[in-house]
Order: structure tokens, then C-alpha cells, then sequence
């Protein structure tokens, strides 16, 4: 149980918050099952080092100048300590990593260790180790909707792949377009979703004000970044969420909307650093293997590992994105990669998008590593909305059956942001995103 402090003037209130369970706990326990050790890495605030308690025997935080200071003297000492021994944010001092490598290779024994980091280190040749083999990597975002218990779950995304059960008919009437609004803008961050709802987007506007603040940073290469510029990348890269923006496009609009110039190299430098504080995240294309004179495009979709951090960097509400379909719709395929992201990844999967040059295209295929696949079209709703996505699913299934290697696939599905869920006549499912689940 957690106790957390919310400001709610004029005094200060007590709120117990009950720790909500993490798709992402099964993967660390089998890996500390499987692996000497376990590097947790995900954005501020997503619940690592709260999740990561739950599988520790001793731990150490780095979250002070003086122990980031005696990690550094003395970074074997760090190790000390019943197993598994979680060290926390543990990039402050590199060359931990290399500690933990090292006695894994003299004295090996799965569990041993967690790590946990929300940016790679500041000095990347400070690592001397890939640590394959000996440290397992896994990747925690912010929460999903199942995670949040804001999707009822009656979908499985795992049953879909399986052809196990028999797919829902659902309703869903008492979900709105309003309620998904509020979602996008408030965010899948612990603290957020616990809080109550009337103060809940408020909390989320004190991440993104302390986002870029690195003053008192040991990481001198964040230190070195400008935060104005880091914003201003940000809101290029909100203002072309889920498409496939070339990089000359978002810095030609940094230059144009802030009059400021901007070559490619440093903007290079600039998204790198935002990549590894983990806050954008693009989507992958797919590469079927088809054989045909279609081209297949390979630029990726512009995603952040939270949709909350864009509505921040443009000043989006809910209310806004009611008053703006064509955005709330970008808006939402962003928060739906997120949980499929997320649920995804529990069983091995990877998400990817599709496009070529003749046209066709598919917001998120999901691939998994026996070579299954599932398509799926993103959309807010609606008969017509939906009637394009499944045309554009169908038109997809046939052209690699036809002309590629690929399986055809496990399932087609529209995935809307409100609506019932179905199975239409033709086999391709309909789904709201607060019924889906892994």
C-alpha cells in the first residue's frame, strides 16, 4: 500500500492509493527466473522502482548527489546485499553495469540482480559490456487501460491469435467519446490514474513542467540540453502524431512555428536524447516479403510512450479534442499503440505498421515471433469509419496471401474508441479499446 500526499488547498490531505497490479511483473519474474540479471527501463514516473520492490530482497537508490557520488567511488560496493538486490536509477553511475557483468561472469546465478533506469547513461562508452547473456532488458511504459481497470477486458488479444474463445457481443453504452478524451489527456502515469479525477490531468501538467528541468542533473549531456529546444521538438512531434513525418518535415516546422534554425545534426542529437529519456517512441514498418512491383515504406510513425505528453506539449484538453475530430483521431491511434503496445509485449509481440506505395495501409500490425500476425485499424468509430477499416484489413489480407510468404492472418480488427464489440459478417472484429485486454 502507498501513501501519497496530494495538495488539495487550503491544507494538505492523507490519500491511501492501493498499487494497481503491472502486466510487466510476469516478464521480471521470468526473467530473474531465466537471467542473472534484469535492467526494468521505462519513462519517469511509470511505477518501475514501485513494481521492482515487489521482487526485491535488499535495494539502493540513487537519488541523492551523495549516494550517486559513492556509487561512483566505489560501484562494486553497490552490489552488496541480500539478493535480488534492486539498485535504482542506476545509469547515475555507469559503471555499475559493468560491476554487475563482471561478477555475474565469476559467480553466476540467476536472480541476482534488478536495475532499474529511466535514461541510458549519460557517457554510453562508460559501458563497457553489452551484458548479453548475462543481463536481460525489459521495457515498462506507463499503465494501460486494463492496468488502470479502466477496460473491462472482455476482449483478448491472445484469445484472437489462439482462435480460443468465442468473441464477445458487448454494447458497451456507458462509454463515451468524453471519457476517452479525458484518457488521452490525463495519461497511463501511476500517480495520475490513482488520483482523484477532478485534480487527475492537473497532476500530469506537473510531470510535463518537470520533464526538462536538468539543473541539478548528474547527466552532464542532458544538462547540456536546452530545454526550450527539447520542447520545441516535442511540439513538432505532437503536431504530427501517428503519421509517417519525414524528419525534415518536424524540422522545418521547429524552424518555422519558433523562427529559430536547426540543422539535421543537432536535431539528431536533440531526438536521440528524448528517445533515451524514453518519451518518443516511433512505430517500425512492416517488411513483408511480397512479390510484387509495390514498394513498401519503410519511415516510421511518429508515437510517444504516452499520449499525455502531447496533449502537454500543445496545451491539449479534452474539450479541445472534442472540438477537433481529425486530431482527437491521431490523438487516440497514439494512446491505442501504447496498450497494444503493452499487450503485445506480454506474450512476445512486436507492433509495426504497414504502408506502401499503391496506397494501403494498416495503423498496427502485430507480429509475433512464430510469425503469427494480426492487423489492426484504429479508429474513433462510427459505421463509415469502421466500413473503411475493414476494407482496408481485407484489401491487406488478400495482397499478402496473394503475394507474399506470410501467414495469413490469425485476425483482423477495427479497434474504435467507442462503440460495441462484434464480429461482422465479412470475420473482421470490432472493438472498443476499454474492452481489450492481452
Amino acid at each position: 500500500m502507498l501513501f501519497v500526499y496530494i495538495s488539495l488547498p487550503p491544507q494538505y490531505q492523507i490519500v491511501t492509493i492501493m498499487y494497481h497490479s503491472r502486466l510487466v511483473e510476469k516478464e521480471i519474474e521470468l526473467k530473474l527466473r531465466t537471467s542473472g540479471a534484469v535492467v526494468v527501463a521505462g519513462p519517469k514516473f511509470c511505477g518501475k522502482t514501485t513494481t521492482c520492490m515487489l521482487f526485491q530482497k535488499s535495494f539502493v537508490k540513487l537519488n541523492t548527489k551523495q549516494s550517486i557520488a559513492m556509487a561512483r567511488m566505489n560501484p562494486k560496493a553497490v552490489l552488496q546485499g541480500e539478493k535480488p538486490r534492486l539498485i535504482d536509477e542506476w545509469q547515475k553511475a555507469p559503471d555499475i553495469w559493468n560491476q554487475v557483468k563482471d561478477e555475474l561472469d565469476f559467480n553466476y546465478e540467476f536472480g541476482k540482480y534488478i536495475l532499474t533506469g529511466s535514461s541510458t547513461p549519460a557517457d554510453k562508452t562508460e559501458v563497457h559490456h553489452s551484458g548479453a547473456g548475462r543481463i536481460t532488458p525489459v521495457k515498462m511504459r506507463p499503465m494501460s487501460l486494463w492496468e488502470s481497470k479502466e477496460s473491462k477486458g472482455t476482449v483478448s488479444l491472445m484469445d484472437l491469435f489462439s482462435g480460443g474463445n468465442e468473441f464477445p457481443w458487448d454494447l458497451n453504452s456507458d462509454f463515451t467519446l468524453n471519457d476517452v478524451a479525458y484518457l488521452i489527456c490525463r495519461g497511463g502515469w501511476p500517480i495520475s490514474v490513482l488520483a482523484p479525477q477532478e485534480i487527475s490531468i492537473e497532476i500530469t501538467k506537473n510531470y510535463w513542467n518537470g520533464l526538462f528541468v536538468f539543473e541539478d542533473c548528474e547527466n552532464e549531456r542532458f544538462r547540456n540540453k536546452k530545454p526550450e529546444v527539447l520542447k520545441m521538438i516535442v511540439r513538432s512531434y505532437a503536431r504530427h502524431i501517428s503519421t509517417e513525418a519525414a524528419i525534415s518535415t518536424i524540422i522545418a516546422d521547429v524552424r518555422q512555428s519558433n523562427e529559430r534554425k536547426m540543422d539535421e545534426k543537432t536535431f539528431d542529437d536533440y531526438k536521440e536524447a528524448l528517445q533515451d529519456l524514453y518519451i518518443l517512441e516511433d512505430m517500425p514498418a512492416w517488411n513483408p516479403n511480397i512479390r510484387s512491383k509495390t514498394s513498401i515504406r519503410s519511415t516510421p510513425t511518429r508515437h510517444f510512450v504516452d499520449t499525455s505528453i502531447a496533449c502537454r506539449a500543445l496545451g491539449v484538453m479534452p474539450e479541445d479534442l472534442m472540438r477537433d475530430l481529425e486530431t482527437f483521431g491521431l490523438f487516440f491511434e497514439d494512446m491505442a499503440v501504447r496498450d497494444l503496445r503493452i499487450y503485445a509485449g506480454t506474450f512476445g509481440g512486436e507492433v509495426l505498421h504497414y504502408r506502401d506505395n499503391a496506397g494501403l495501409e494498416c495503423d498496427a500490425v502485430i507480429h509475433l515471433e512464430d510469425g503469427r500476425w494480426g492487423a489492426v485499424e484504429i479508429k474513433l468509430g462510427g459505421d463509415d469509419l469502421i466500413e473503411a477499416g475493414a476494407n482496408s484489413l481485407k484489401l491487406l489480407k488478400s495482397k499478402i496471401e496473394e503475394k507474399s510468404d506470410e501467414k495469413s492472418p490469425s485476425f483482423l480488427m477495427v479497434l474504435t474508441a467507442t462503440g460495441g464489440a462484434y464480429r461482422r459478417e465479412d470475420g473482421v472484429y470490432v472493438a472498443p479499446i476499454n474492452l481489450l485486454k492481452p
